[in-house]
C-alpha cells in the first residue's frame, strides 16, 4: 500500500498520449512516484510492454472493483429519462468505460491524483497534497462557470427539490480529468444508498439531460451528494492558483518545455488535449501536420525518451484524404446509431 500516487485510464488505443503523459510525469512531477494505469478494456498489448520498461507503473487489476462500478453507472444511465427515448438520442459513448476511473477509490493509494490520458503533467503536486489535508476532492477546472443548460448538474430541479441555492451547487461542479481524493469513498454500502437516491427516489434527474450519460455528470453527482469538503483551485482566493488548463482554449507560454498561464505566467497543473480524438495525436506521432494546438510541446513529451523516433517534419495530409476520413467519419456515426 502506497501512501501517494498517481491513476491514469488508458489502453492501446491512446497510446502515444499515455507515453507522453507517463514522460511528463516523470519529467516534471516526480521520476519515483508510483503510477497505476486503469484498463479502459482489453485492448492492452502495448501498454503491457510498455510497463516492462518502466518499473513504477503498474495496471489496476482489481476486476471485482471494475465490475462494480460498471454495473453502478449502467444502473444510472438506464434509470434516466433520456434512456427512455429513441437510440438516435444516445451518445457515442453510451455504455462505455469511462467510468471505470472511480476505481481509484478502491485502489492502492491511500491519496491520489488522477489524470485523463490525454493530460500532459506540468509541475508537481505538492500543492495538492497539501489541500488534501483539509479537504476530500481537490480539482483544477472551470466547468462551474458553464451555463445553466450544460452544467453538469440540473440547478433548477435541485433548487425546487432541496433546500440548496444555486450559489451552494456551482462552487461543487467540477470536471473529472483531473482530481485528487482519497482511498475508501464510495464504498460497496454507499453505492446501494446512492443507487437508492438514484433511481427508486429519482434523483438521476438531477444529472443534466446533456450530458446523463457521461462520468463527469455522474461524479458530480456523486461529490454533491456524499457532501464531502471540496476544494476547486480555480475558486482560490489567491489569484495565482487560477489558470487555465484546456489546449484548445487557454493560452499559455513554453518555459523550457513546461507550460504557464500566459496572465500572469502562473505555473499550471496540467494541460488538457480535451475536443481532439487518440486519432490526431497517432497522426501527429507518424509525421502528420495535425491542428492541435501546442502539438510541439507533446510531441517533445511523447519523444522524451527516444527523440530519434521524433518526427522531424510535419506533412499535411492531402485533400484526397481529408475527404476519406470525413466519409468513414460519417459512416461509423451511422453505424453506431443503428446499433
Amino acid at each position: 500500500m502506497d501512501a501517494y500516487g498517481i491513476y491514469t485510464l488508458a489502453n492501446d488505443t491512446v497510446y502515444e498520449q499515455l507515453i507522453a503523459l507517463l514522460n511528463s510525469i516523470e519529467a516534471n512531477v516526480s521520476p519515483d512516484i508510483p503510477v497505476c494505469i486503469i484498463p479502459y478494456n482489453d485492448r492492452l498489448d502495448k501498454v503491457k510492454q510498455e510497463l516492462k520498461n518502466r518499473p513504477n507503473v503498474t495496471l489496476f487489476d482489481n476486476w471485482d472493483s471494475i465490475q462494480r462500478w460498471e454495473e453502478f453507472a449502467h444502473q444510472v444511465w438506464a434509470a434516466h429519462p433520456r434512456a427512455r427515448k429513441s437510440r438516435l438520442s444516445r451518445p457515442n459513448w453510451y455504455k462505455g468505460h469511462l467510468q471505470r476511473k472511480f476505481v481509484a477509490f478502491d485502489g492502492i493509494f491511500e491519496q491520489f491524483v488522477f489524470y485523463e490520458a490525454d493530460n500532459l503533467a506540468m509541475k508537481p503536486v505538492d500543492d495538492v497534497w497539501e489541500k488534501l489535508k483539509d479537504y476530500d476532492f481537490v480539482f483544477d477546472d472551470w466547468e462551474h462557470k458553464k451555463p445553466t443548460p450544460v452544467a453538469a448538474l440540473n440547478i433548477p430541479l435541485i433548487e425546487a427539490s432541496t433546500s440548496y441555492r444555486e450559489a451552494d451547487i456551482r462552487p461543487k461542479i467540477h470536471d473529472a480529468s483531473f482530481f485528487a481524493s482519497k482511498q475508501g469513498f464510495f464504498n460497496q454500502q454507499e453505492l446501494l444508498e446512492m443507487t437508492d437516491k438514484l433511481i427508486e427516489q429519482r434523483e438521476v434527474e438531477w444529472i443534466n439531460q446533456h450530458g446523463w450519460w457521461d462520468d463527469v455528470f455522474l461524479f458530480n453527482y456523486m461529490t454533491f451528494r456524499c457532501d464531502r469538503p471540496l476544494y476547486n483551485f480555480t475558486l482560490s482566493p489567491d489569484s495565482k492558483d487560477r489558470t487555465g488548463n484546456c489546449a484548445d482554449a487557454d493560452p499559455f507560454v513554453n518555459i523550457d518545455n513546461v507550460l504557464y498561464n500566459e496572465q500572469g505566467l502562473k505555473p499550471i497543473h496540467r494541460i488538457h488535449y480535451m475536443n481532439y480524438s487518440s486519432a490526431d495525436f497517432t497522426r501527429l506521432c507518424q509525421g502528420e501536420d495535425v491542428d492541435i494546438r501546442y502539438k510541439e510541446e507533446f510531441l517533445y513529451y511523447r519523444f522524451l525518451k527516444e527523440p530519434e523516433k521524433k518526427p522531424k517534419v510535419l506533412k499535411s495530409p492531402s485533400q484526397l484524404t481529408k475527404i476519406k476520413r470525413k466519409w468513414q467519419k460519417i459512416t461509423r456515426k451511422i453505424q453506431l446509431t443503428i446499433s
